[in-house]
């Protein structure tokens, strides 16, 4: 069996990990312990100090866990060396493992090697890159429930309930002179009706579940000169946006992800509109209100110093029917744009009066969009929440398979056509936790996992 490694960037620490049959027969070549043990004797879970050597020179001074089959991350025996995380040692580290028997990891080879040893399921391996890539704490703790096996027990729990009428569905196929038929099929609508209402109360919650893990879609739009800039700056506490008192200078969209009161947006500075004066300006125009259209909020922004002219009618219109936030900015100065105005309350009622250069009213945004999004209202402690789109769409289609089999059952098929629209729920099930998975699937999955992991 191969042993993998991998090197992770620059740090005060750096950890070398190898996972295989013979990675214990690497290190002893590698690494001179303070204390000589013979590797029975060193138990899993445990640190030894030590050295790593060359032909007896001293590489650098290390501290190696240990980790002992079956109790381990991959299931097999593993090390991870930990070193000082300068790029010159790491690389030399790593050169000794290769140079001894081990071959680089690819990418999310170690969890790979769990799932396939069967340490844990498709599931809890793809909630590992959640919670890496996780950019709230709800975020987290949906992944971190997920790791636990939460989707995993509501799902083997489902297959229960069909297997359990499955038994009685293969007795009414292998002794049909018993006539059990009617009752069977009594136990088979009952027990398609629990199921999809299960997987139905799953699939909606991923209408959460991508709030939380793709954020919020959200424009800022308005015409040139409104704060739009200096809006994205306040919020992100730093000059990301070009702010100058010339008007257009914003050409294209800029995206920052940020979080407030734990709730991720996915923040979007768009071009201001207006009519432009050349082509580029014309194309950033239309890249806003196609961003507008499609956001989950607009927040649309207004030059309150100044009447409302033509472009700003203008963006009215666009956002008329969406979930959006009005602000008018700059009521430091002279205010002509009012929150009672009939113009912005024909819109909503989420209208708020700023000076994004003064930061004020600015608590009163993140106060608006808390109240128009209540994600702290997901109980992630008793409420499962679908973050990942495999999952929704292996989720639909089980539903549509049930669909498909009370339809089957209407028609007054025979019982053993129906089984076989029942096996096809239990792997469309099947799929999600990793049970009939096929390799490609595997290895696209893994694809996006980081080196390392």
């Amino acid at each position: 069996m191969l042993q993998y490694l991998r090197l992770l960037g620059i740090g005060g620490i750096g950890i070398i990990r190898m996972s295989g049959k013979n990675c214990f027969e690497i290190l002893e070549k590698i690494f001179k312990p303070k204390k000589n043990e013979n590797i029975e004797q060193i138990k899993g879970y445990t640190m030894k100090y030590g050295h790593i050597i060359e032909n007896e020179k001293i590489i650098d001074e290390v501290l190696v866990s240990y980790f002992k089959e079956p109790m381990s991350y991959t299931t097999e025996n593993m090390c991870e060396i930990n070193s000082h995380g300068g790029n010159v040692v790491m690389k030399k580290i790593l050169e000794l493992c290769l140079q001894n028997g081990a071959e680089l990891a690819e990418a999310g080879e170690f969890t790979k090697r769990a799932f396939l040893n069967g340490r844990i399921d498709l599931t809890q391996a793809e909630s590992v890159i959640d919670v890496i890539n996780a950019k709230s704490e709800k975020e987290v703790q949906a992944g971190i429930k997920q790791l636990e096996g939460g989707l995993s027990k509501e799902i083997s729990a489902i297959k229960q309930e069909i297997l359990d009428v499955m038994v009685n569905i293969e007795v009414a196929i292998d002794y049909p002179e018993y006539d059990v038929e009617e009752v069977t099929n009594n136990e088979i609508m009952n027990m398609l009706d629990s199921v999809e209402n299960k997987l139905n109360k799953l699939e909606k919650s991923f209408d959460n579940g991508k709030i939380l893990k793709e954020g919020i879609k959200t424009a800022i739009i308005g015409k040139p000169n409104a704060g739009k800039s200096s809006l994205l700056n306040r919020i992100l506490k730093e000059d990301r946006a070009i702010v100058t008192e010339f008007e257009g200078t914003t050409r294209d969209t800029i995206e920052e992800f940020v979080n407030i009161n734990g709730i991720p947006l996915k923040l979007i500075d768009t071009a201001g509109i207006r009519n432009a004066k050349d082509e580029v300006e014309k194309i950033g125009i239309h890249k806003s209100k196609e961003i507008a259209k499609n956001a989950d909020l607009i927040i649309a922004i207004f030059d309150a110093s100044r009447p409302l002219s033509k472009e700003d009618k203008d963006i009215l219109e666009i956002i008329k029917g969406k979930k959006v936030i009005i602000l008018l900015n700059k009521i430091d100065l002279q205010q002509k744009l009012h929150k009672e105005d009939k113009d912005f309350k024909e819109v909503t009622d989420s209208i708020i009066e700023i000076s994004a250069l003064n930061n004020i009213g600015i608590d009163d945004v993140y106060a608006e969009i808390t109240k128009l999004f209540e994600i702290n209202e997901i109980n992630l402690d008793n409420d499962l929440v679908i973050t990942n789109i495999r999952h929704k769409n292996l989720i639909h289609q089980a539903i549509e398979s049930i669909k498909k089999t009370k339809e089957t059952m209407k028609e007054k098929m025979p019982i053993d056509i129906v089984a076989v629209y029942i096996k096809q729920i239990l792997e469309d099930l099947g799929n999600i936790t990793g049970e009939f998975v096929t390799e490609d699937i595997i290895n696209e999955i893994f694809s996006k996992f980081c080196l390392g992991k």
